[in-house]
């Protein structure tokens, strides 16, 4: 299976077990409150996150520290392949068919999402030579 993947759904869920909820009104809110055990109106116990989100603020440390770990984690799979061709590859590869890189051909987007800039991508070997071999394998239609 595809290692990227693997991290990215652990990752995911670990995220989705957490703590936290979304709201964009005020129905939603409230029952964002409920659901960390709140009463709607104890909005001093909570803190804001990105993207519309809440969370107890007793639990901001964790999250911080969840987060970090992930992006930790990330780096270090990156770091640790050497050629491009392990989790290099398999992170590119699940990135441009995300971002339909087979309709577009344009890698901009998968590159973005991953917090790449293309000067990086070509200015390091073992990005530039995983990001190719998943490009030839997706308009080759391999299956990663």
């Amino acid at each position: 299976m595809n290692k990227y993947q693997e991290m990215k759904e652990r990752q995911q869920k670990e995220v989705n077990e957490f703590p936290m909820a979304f709201a964009f009104n005020k129905e939603q809110f409230d029952e964002g409150m409920r659901e960390l055990g709140l009463d709607p109106s104890e909005t001093d116990k909570v803190c804001r996150i990105p993207a519309g989100g809440f969370c107890r603020i007793d639990d901001v440390d964790r999250l911080r520290d969840m987060l970090k770990r992930h992006r930790l984690e990330m780096q270090s799979a990156i770091e640790n392949d050497s050629t491009g061709e392990g989790f290099i590859y398999d992170m590119f590869y699940a990135e441009l068919c995300n971002h339909e890189f087979s309709v577009t051909y344009d890698s901009s987007d998968a590159i973005n999402a991953l917090g790449l800039t293309q000067e990086k991508v070509l200015s390091d070997s073992r990005l530039h030579h995983g990001i190719n071999r998943a490009i030839e394998a997706i308009l080759n239609k391999e299956i990663a």
